[in-house]
């Protein structure tokens, strides 16, 4: 045990620098996860801005929730009922890992139906279940949409946020819990966020420094199989601690990314260029359009009735009967092209000076897409291009 513990805090004294990522921030431990509950309910006390009489289920939902309080609905006017006040709902919650019996998740609570907002709305009694249908929550409380949604007898109103959805903070209560046993094991599995060959080697080499034996092992990429120890056994807890805590470097591939909608670009660390020659110019067409007026002469005489200005075949001059003034459009087009000197970037630069050579040609990240999936096509971009 003090070999154990002193080797470890020999590593933390002697870490990596401030890019070293924790061991947790990279990577879980399979079967310690979070799982999805959704449940159906109904959201009550609504100013008159609940689901309309078309909305069956809503109609249909109240009915059996008064049937199991003791009070009887005539089915022949179930088709009379009008509920302004009451909205069918969808209720979704995400179950923690190692959540017990009592523990308060939050809820989201979505409206299903065509009911205006959920505004003051009070979620009713309604259960959580997961995939497998069993029941692990029940959520209830008043409904929070951080917004408003108000509108007049003319249908025009005002709104803010999105007044359908809500959330109920710590508005559930975990009724069943995900069995999860940690003591008692001999094995558990680290599984990355993004597999990577280098990172996983250099996960096992940090851990097998740490433990002082050969206990980790990398089954692929993603996924590495780690011995518990037979002192820790009992209490794995405070081993996944130390193990968590652990700091690598983790390694990825290179790689551009260029989103052409919005005109981002991220370049990776690792991104090299081999020797290329880049020149970049844009050609830009302006058209100006103006009108000119032509007055005639001084006391020049009056057109006659029905006169229309003419053009001479031989010169093109507007020519006029009388004394018309005539308006006529003046088209100038002229077009520019950027002339951009041919700029070598040198083989084997870091991103950094990437940037420093494509910022000197006075490129826009509109045009940096252009240029690098140019390079890329000529071979000389050693990262892989990735268009989202």
């Amino acid at each position: 045990m003090n070999l154990f513990l002193a080797t470890f805090l020999s590593l933390l004294f002697l870490a990596t620098s401030v890019e070293a990522a924790r061991i947790k921030d990279i990577a879980s431990f399979k079967g310690m996860r979070s799982n999805q509950l959704i449940g159906y309910g109904l959201v009550v006390g609504l100013e008159r801005t609940g689901d309309g009489s078309s909305m069956i289920f809503t109609i249909q939902s109240i009915t059996n929730m008064l049937e199991r309080a003791g009070i009887q609905v005539d089915p022949a006017k179930i088709s009379q009922i009008q509920l302004k006040n009451v909205a069918a709902v969808m209720i979704t919650a995400t179950l923690p890992p190692f959540a017990r019996v009592g523990s308060r998740i939050d809820v989201t609570v979505s409206s299903i139906g065509d009911a205006k907002t959920l505004q003051g709305g009070t979620l009713l009694m309604a259960p959580l279940k997961a995939v497998d249908q069993q029941i692990y929550a029940l959520a209830q409380g008043p409904i929070s949409i951080g917004g408003f949604a108000a509108s007049g007898a003319s249908g025009t109103g005002v709104q803010k946020n999105h007044p359908n959805v809500g959330r109920i903070a710590k508005g559930a209560i975990v009724e069943r819990e995900v069995p999860v046993l940690l003591d008692g094991k001999k094995e558990v599995t680290l599984c990355l966020f993004n597999p990577d060959f280098t990172t996983a080697d250099k996960i096992k080499e940090q851990v097998n420094r740490l433990m002082n034996g050969n206990y980790a092992r990398c089954v692929d990429p993603g996924t590495l199989t780690i011995k518990v120890p037979e002192e820790f056994q009992t209490n794995v807890t405070e081993w996944i601690s130390s193990l968590e805590r652990l700091e690598i470097l983790p390694d990825a591939v290179a790689k551009v990314v260029l989103n052409e909608k919005t005109g981002t670009v991220v370049l990776g660390e690792q991104v090299r260029i081999s020797t290329v020659a880049v020149a970049h110019g844009n050609l830009s067409i302006q058209i100006k359009e103006k009108l000119a007026v032509s007055q005639p002469l001084p006391f020049a005489p009056a057109p006659p009735a029905g006169g229309a200005a003419t053009v001479a075949p031989e010169t093109g001059t507007i020519m006029t009967p009388g004394g018309a003034t005539v308006v006529t459009p003046e088209t100038d087009v002229s077009a520019k092209e950027e002339k951009m000197a041919l700029m070598v970037i040198p083989s084997g630069v870091s991103l950094g000076e990437v940037i420093r050579a494509l910022n000197a040609i006075g490129v826009t990240p509109r045009d940096l897409i252009s240029i690098l999936q140019s390079i890329k096509a000529a071979g000389a971009l050693q990262a892989d291009l990735e268009i989202i």
